[in-house]
């Protein structure tokens, strides 16, 4: 039986996702801060733009990787136990990034801090939805949904503030009082809520899902550097889908499975997953690049870079907080799938910029980026969690969380693999040394602060890159939102499925 601590009144419920949605901004704020201190670390640390990307995604898959094991521990010893050393991990690492010097320093810190993120995710979210009684738990899963969403863009606001007076390790500092205070508030309030007959954890099949996420983070994010037909980089890939499959045939064959293949039987919950990875994918890979364009081709500072952002996170905050009721309207498949649409037409608005565009175009996108996010994230979140049983939902989280995250991390990889490579293949070297061009060819952060002109050439290039970047990703939304339409199931089916997945199901077993 799921062991938790259910004497808590609604003014409790209050205090508690509070807490544990501090616990979840500090973790998805860290997923972007760093992207407008990216210039700034390219100078300290002459990191080149693969290493960049490596910055930020060592990070993603690390927390991608770990999410589900992280979930599972969650489940067998206690979310609340989960929560407190995930916090003491992600601030732990962030105190030592801090005195980071070099690029392959931070990056091994960064996935150290994605091991503590793995833990504390997980634990936020099924802390309400394992603990909070239903008529209370729908409204924390839209806050919990709107935190999980607007706490990338305040975060960047919040780190554009720090570096208008303290250099980028300040942001890790940040990370550092976060983690703090979220440790003390889980330490006083949050109950702890366990099933203490969990199965041991599936060691097989979490090095398998590990091994394979990191082949395809790896092959994609190398790829610009050792050519995208490459043996390296055909071999990577081909490794990465013969590990996926050697995870679905051992899952298969286990007793306790760390997931079980076979909930993907269930349409509502693969179109939650598909819709939940295709956001990310598209977010964290937009992020990725506009903080670079708003600093390098735009020459904002990274507050006001920051700044100029935030119409996403004033559009998808109140929006998210909207779509239940949006839901219970027009039901979960036309929300959800609007939202996907307009995420690809917020993306298509971007990638219409050039060097001298004006404000008001990226702010439409935002705007349109924004509603289309917080559309689609909160029907998304509740068909996965929906969708499998109370003692189930330290997996069920961490596979919306998984869903989040291993689509944010191979969104950055994609969309900053296609950036690096199209910026390296367009910038005009000619007339340039063999090392100068390297380097104009390697980092397009050290390429805008050489002499004229090539920074000119290199914000072209840069431009035309990013567009390219950015319709991509807005084809992915598109072919989500397809997916979403023809799998997304009714309220009433949702709830047929949710008993077949009750304890004792062939399912949940």
């Amino acid at each position: 039986m799921m062991k938790s601590n259910n004497d808590t009144s609604s003014s409790d419920h209050g205090v508690i996702t509070a807490v544990v949605c501090l616990a979840l901004a500090a973790v998805v704020a860290a997923m972007a801060s760093l992207n407008v201190a990216l210039p700034d670390i390219a100078r300290d640390t002459h990191a080149t733009q693969t290493q960049l990307l490596w910055v930020i995604d060592a990070y993603s898959l690390a927390f991608a990787a770990l999410l589900l094991p992280g979930g599972a521990l969650g489940d067998r010893y206690g979310r609340r136990v989960a929560l407190i050393a995930g916090l003491v991990i992600f601030g732990g690492g962030s105190a030592g990034a801090m005195t980071a010097s070099s690029a392959s320093e931070l990056i091994a810190l960064r996935a150290v801090l994605g091991l503590g993120a793995a833990l504390v995710m997980p634990a936020t979210l099924s802390t309400i939805t394992g603990t909070f009684p239903p008529a209370e738990r729908t409204r924390a899963v839209s806050v919990w949904a709107a935190v999980a969403g607007g706490a990338v863009v305040l975060g960047l606001v919040a780190s554009g503030a720090l570096l208008a007076g303290l250099s980028w390790r300040s942001i890790f500092g940040l990370n550092v009082v976060l983690s703090a205070l979220a440790l003390a508030g889980t330490l006083r309030f949050v109950p702890e809520s366990a099933d203490p007959d969990a199965p041991r954890l599936d060691v097989g099949g979490a090095v398998l899902a590990v091994l394979a996420l990191v082949a395809l983070v790896f092959s994609v994010i190398e790829a610009p550097t050792y050519g995208w037909l490459s043996a390296r980089t055909v071999i990577g890939l081909a490794l990465a889908v013969v590990l996926v499959i050697a995870f679905v045939m051992w899952e298969l064959r286990q007793r306790n499975p760390l997931l079980d293949p076979r909930v993907f039987r269930e349409r509502t919950l693969t179109a939650g997953t598909m819709s939940i990875l295709v956001q990310f994918f598209a977010f964290y890979g937009y992020t990725f690049i506009i903080l670079q364009y708003l600093q390098l081709v735009r020459g904002l500072t990274p507050l006001l870079a920051a700044l100029e952002v935030l119409p996403l996170a004033a559009t998808m905050m109140p929006t998210s907080r909207l779509a239940p009721r949006l839901a219970v309207r027009f039901g979960p498949r036309r929300v959800c799938a609007a939202g996907l649409i307009l995420i690809a037409a917020g993306l298509a608005i971007v990638a219409q910029l050039e060097s001298g565009s004006s404000y008001w175009l990226l702010a439409a996108g935002l705007v349109v980026l924004g509603v289309g996010m917080g559309a689609a994230m909160t029907p998304a979140t509740t068909a996965i969690t929906e969708a499998l049983p109370p003692a189930r939902q330290g997996v069920g989280s961490a596979l919306n969380d998984l869903s989040r995250e291993v689509g944010g991390a191979i969104g950055i990889a994609v969309i900053g693999s296609i950036l690096t490579s199209t910026y390296s293949s367009h910038v005009n070297v000619t007339g340039l040394s063999g090392q100068v061009a390297a380097k104009v060819r390697g980092s397009f952060a050290v390429a805008a602060h050489l002499p004229a002109p090539i920074p000119d050439r290199a914000h072209a290039a840069f431009v035309t890159a990013m567009n390219i970047a950015l319709l991509t990703a807005a084809g992915a939304a598109i072919i989500a939102a397809v997916g979403v339409a023809l799998l997304l199931t009714s309220r009433r089916r949702a709830a047929r499925v949710s008993a077949r997945l009750q304890p004792g199901s062939a399912i949940s077993q």
